[in-house]
């Protein structure tokens, strides 16, 4: 396995776009229902707010020693000040636009009781088309400063754009990763990579009886969407890429399964680092990997530092 490249992820410049969530925890004791209804009563001990969706991305690129700025839609709400605040003590560069048309930043509330999530509860809402084209004009300002883009897709309506943003970087000859969303995925056509998991890659090109019938039709994808490589992850069957040259597959690594919240964000984010730092695509894929073994041993949405990935 060559070596994971420390060195040159620090001389990695990364562009991170799309859409950006709060993930706020309550953790507490549960200890009786409620006389009201048969639901537990939570008593809040601690609260915890940390940056999800492509913010989560940055986060992980952060961990693992390169630099990133990202790009996205909050709204004029405490949560998007919120946003703002763990951006900056992560040391990820701002480039975040404020809807102030009345968009909500996506918030998802998550409350927990002796480590067992009970209850999430979601608030968002879709930018509004000012706040899109502030985010084109914010694209095309900051685009040149970095050598590799990443768009991470919820379906939440900062990428409902995305071709073009696929076309500015690729007449810049600048690479770019997707994490997908949905079937669309001529949305995607031009991009370097596109990670869709297991369920994703269903909904893009129907159920396969074999894996001789999946290689078949993700190649027919790739290269429909005019794909450099294509990488499914499966979950406890591991990862497999698909590029010019063949399959290739890595087995899982997680010991201990606890939380999948953000794995995709995690393996999203090693692959960019990976990437940019020199290494090919299978390297890339086989950290990529790893650290997605280790990010679902924790709870709730996390990171893997560059120390983690390496011991």
């Amino acid at each position: 396995m060559t070596p994971f490249p420390i060195r040159a992820a620090a001389a990695a410049r990364i562009l991170v776009a799309g859409d950006i969530m709060l993930d706020r925890y309550w953790f507490g004791e549960v200890d009786r229902i409620s006389p009201e209804a048969p639901v537990p009563v939570v008593r809040v001990a601690r609260r915890e707010d940390r940056l999800g969706g492509a913010a989560n991305v940055a986060r992980n690129i952060v961990a693992l020693g390169a630099s990133v700025g990202l790009l996205g839609v909050v709204g004029a709400d405490e949560a998007g000040a919120r946003v703002r605040t763990l951006t900056r003590e992560a040391g990820v560069r701002d480039h975040l636009v404020e809807d102030a048309d009345g968009m909500d930043t996506t918030l998802k509330m998550r409350v927990l009781g002796r480590q067992q999530q009970l209850l999430r509860v979601d608030f968002e809402q879709g930018p509004g088309a000012r706040a899109l084209d502030a985010l084109d004009a914010g694209l095309a300002d900051v685009l040149g400063d970095y050598d590799l883009l990443v768009l991470s897709d919820y379906a939440k309506g900062a990428l409902s754009r995305v071709e073009p943003m696929i076309r500015a970087a690729r007449e810049r000859g600048i690479p770019v990763l997707v994490d997908p969303k949905g079937h669309r995925y001529p949305r995607y056509r031009g991009a370097t990579l596109v990670t869709p998991n297991r369920s994703e890659m269903q909904d893009a090109v129907g159920r396969w009886d074999s894996e001789e019938d999946l290689t078949r039709r993700a190649q027919a994808l790739r290269q429909e969407l005019e794909l450099e490589a294509l990488l499914i992850t499966r979950s406890e069957q591991g990862m497999t890429l698909y590029t010019a040259e063949g399959r290739r597959h890595a087995d899982a690594q997680a010991h201990e399964v606890f939380d999948v919240s953000g794995a995709g964000d995690t393996v999203l984010a090693t692959l960019a680092v990976a990437r940019a730092a020199g290494l090919d695509w299978f390297e890339a894929m086989t950290w990529a990997n790893r650290a997605g073994g280790i990010v679902v041993g924790k709870l709730g949405t996390s990171i893997v530092t560059a120390e983690e990935l390496i011991s």
